[in-house]
């Protein structure tokens, strides 16, 4: 059985994943760079948003 002789990785910026054995935590650069939700766009935010607040406020002046 091969053992490291650093029980941790610097690179690895978070004491669990530096608790973890190398061949666990591959790191894919292509994956890190790839963003969380491939669809969404800063404009589809924005849409998102703005719906969100107008149904809020039409909502809260039909209760009040």
């Amino acid at each position: 059985m091969r053992r490291a002789l650093v029980l941790s990785d610097e690179a690895a910026r978070h004491p669990f994943l530096a608790s973890l054995p190398a061949h666990v935590r591959l790191t894919d650069e292509a994956a890190i760079s790839r963003p969380r939700w491939p669809g969404l766009s800063r404009a589809m935010l924005r849409d998102m948003a703005a719906t969100y607040c107008a149904s809020f406020i039409a909502v809260s002046v039909f209760i009040a």
